[in-house]
């Protein structure tokens, strides 16, 4: 992904890490971590896509992860993998 657009090749980690590293810059600029996020949704193209998503999520959340929910979907046409996260900072 560059600019904010939509990473529609590359393997399923190359995917994911362009997934979870445009949400870190995003939850930073609100002043936020990765560590704020209290759960997350994924959507997946096919199950086997999942060994590599999981890999690569484990890499951006290695101790106590959140929350999780996945599941496949054939809703999405041009992508591997779609992450949504709920993120809480009890400061603000």
């Amino acid at each position: 992904m560059q600019d904010g657009q939509v990473m529609t090749s590359g393997s399923i980690e190359e995917q994911t890490r362009a997934c979870l590293t445009r949400i870190r810059e995003t939850l930073a600029e609100a002043g936020c971590g990765l560590e704020h996020i209290v759960k997350s949704m994924v959507w997946l193209k096919s199950r086997e896509d999942f060994p590599g998503f999981d890999s690569v999520y484990a890499e951006y959340f290695p101790e106590g992860p959140p929350a999780r929910s996945a599941l496949v979907s054939d809703f999405l046409v041009d992508i591997r993998v779609e992450i949504e996260c709920v993120a809480y900072d009890p400061q603000s």
